[in-house]
């Protein structure tokens, strides 16, 4: 599907011209070549393509460096922020631990979220770092954004999103078994700019941060703007998972 697509001249003309017109709007910079971003463009219209044939709006992508980078020529990050950005949940590594919160968080809030790797809590604060943020993390208004190429290839096109300081934000960290999830509320601090994964915040930890530590499970944690530690421990409960909201104990 990515060498079809690549060899339609039209579709190319098509991405080309919507590359460009992204690289013009307002808060954004490139700090890769543009090749790598209209190329991110027609891979993210074979993403579309995907999506509309199996009739759904999730969609996770596994072993993205060894199966999509050689044929697309350049990353899957900037597509999975755009498809987030209109209205899908797209994920990559195809972490299932982690993934269903994604939606529930998604469903609840009305807005994209954003799949993370969290780093060692410490001092009441934790970074949080991926390649494939949203830029529209409150669903009305895009956050700006520097250009990148993805960190650990050094290659494409990522998007480093500088999310808004003093925005409160819901944190959910689900265990491997499903059978417990934990939750806290946040605010970002700093967006820094760390030899880690592109988009980063810094999150103040409203909740005990050696209990955090102690507590945290998966590999990923999954954010969103807003405070719905609430909504998801009701839907929690439904289901039959344990809920641990970290910020109702402080």
């Amino acid at each position: 599907m990515i060498k079809t697509a690549r060899q339609n001249t039209k579709l190319v003309k098509r991405c080309d011209h919507e590359a460009e017109q992204y690289l013009k709007q307002q808060g954004i910079s490139l700090h890769t070549e543009t090749e790598f971003v209209k190329k991110a463009f027609v891979l993210n219209e074979v993403f579309k393509n995907l999506l509309d044939q199996a009739k759904t709006d999730a969609f996770t992508i596994n072993n993205c460096m060894g199966t999509i980078m050689p044929l697309s020529e350049t990353t899957a990050c900037l597509p999975l922020s755009l498809l987030n950005d209109s209205g899908y949940t797209a994920y990559c590594e195809s972490d299932f631990v982690v993934i269903p919160s994604g939606i529930l968080l998604h469903y609840i809030s009305s807005q994209p979220v954003f799949l993370n790797d969290p780093t060692y809590p410490h001092h009441d604060v934790v970074t949080l770092a991926h390649c494939t943020a949203p830029r529209k993390m409150d669903g009305k208004h895009y956050e700006p954004a520097k250009i990148l190429t993805h960190f650990e290839s050094d290659y494409g096109a990522a998007p480093k999103v500088e999310m808004k300081l003093g925005q409160k934000i819901t944190m959910i960290d689900p265990d491997f078994n499903c059978k417990r999830w934990l939750g806290f509320e946040g605010e970002i601090i700093d967006n820094p700019f760390m030899d880690i994964c592109r988009s980063q915040i810094d999150v103040a930890i409203k909740g005990d941060c050696d209990t955090l530590v102690k507590e945290t499970r998966g590999f990923h944690w999954m954010a969103s703007y807003g405070d719905y530690l609430k909504e998801t421990g009701y839907a929690l409960k439904k289901v039959g998972v344990d809920w641990m909201n970290l910020t109702k104990q402080a």
